[in-house]
């Protein structure tokens, strides 16, 4: 699941820190790429640091949950078929778009049916001192926490996952992403083609695509 689906689940919590523990492996890969931690069996004595420890399980056990699920698998095939034909001669492997636009267009849906606050979201990760993040990150075993820091600061700062809102913002987002593996993913026709598919996937899921989140809240 992409960061908003992340924070549904718990969107009534007061504490920041478990709130950017539930998105914060998906940060540190974007941040970077080699990236590798694993604090799942650490406690701190800091309570601050634990509760990024236990948002960062909450995470990995929705990511598990949301992935093995009946709805992900279809979904993302039906994409991928979709999505197929749009990319024509792209390098983008299909299975790979399926995978992302499901997130994504998820994400989308909460924001423009009113399932979430986008501000809410940011307001949680604004309260974090950088100072515990990186007491986290240093015991968790990462040499170098700075590098995360200013990617956080640009994350923060530009409210990107506010433009979700637009549908042209989860081709971009699509496109974005893809660009960490391929230099140059798409043409402006695929572009155009996957915003098609991708508005018309979404119109079909309105309806239905609380389900998956219904699934998962009854597994947590």
């Amino acid at each position: 699941m992409n960061f908003l689906s992340h924070y549904y689940f718990d969107r009534d919590t007061t504490n920041c820190y478990f709130t950017l523990g539930t998105v914060l492996p998906d940060l540190l890969k974007n941040a970077d790429k080699t990236i590798v931690l694993h604090p799942e069996k650490l406690t701190h004595n800091d309570d601050r640091v634990n509760s990024i420890i236990d948002g960062w399980n909450k995470h990995l056990l929705v990511d598990k949950y949301f992935h093995t699920s009946e709805f992900f698998l279809k979904h993302s095939h039906a994409l991928k078929n979709l999505l197929t034909p749009a990319i024509a001669g792209s390098p983008v492997k299909p299975f790979f778009l399926g995978h992302i636009a499901i997130e994504l267009i998820l994400d989308n849906l909460l924001i423009t049916t009113g399932k979430i606050e986008v501000d809410d979201f940011y307001a949680h990760l604004d309260s974090c001192d950088i100072e515990v993040i990186n007491e986290f990150l240093a015991f968790a075993g990462m040499k170098n926490p700075a590098i995360f820091g200013k990617f956080y600061d640009s994350f923060k700062q530009s409210r990107y996952l506010a433009t979700y809102v637009n549908l042209g913002q989860v081709t971009y987002a699509l496109k974005r992403i893809c660009m960490r593996v391929w230099r140059d993913p798409f043409t402006p026709q695929h572009e155009e083609a996957m915003s098609e598919v991708i508005l018309n996937y979404r119109l079909g899921l309105i309806d239905s695509f609380m389900s998956i989140y219904e699934e998962i809240g009854e597994k947590l």
